[in-house]
């Protein structure tokens, strides 16, 4: 039996970050699956870092 996970960030997100992290080709190219991890671990961090900044802002 497959479960499949709810993601956290939006694809709308997790798209602006890819494109900005120079590895959006790939996830055209290959889907989510194809992106190495080292970029996986890059997106989270800064999508960490935005929230950290947004909250500053409040």
């Amino acid at each position: 039996m497959s479960r499949r996970r709810r993601s956290v960030m939006s694809d709308e997100l997790k798209t602006e970050l890819a494109k900005d992290l120079g590895f959006y080709d790939t996830v055209e190219r290959e889907g989510w699956g194809g992106i190495k991890a080292k970029d996986a671990g890059n997106m989270v961090k800064r999508a960490i870092q935005m929230a950290e900044e947004a909250a500053r802002k409040s």
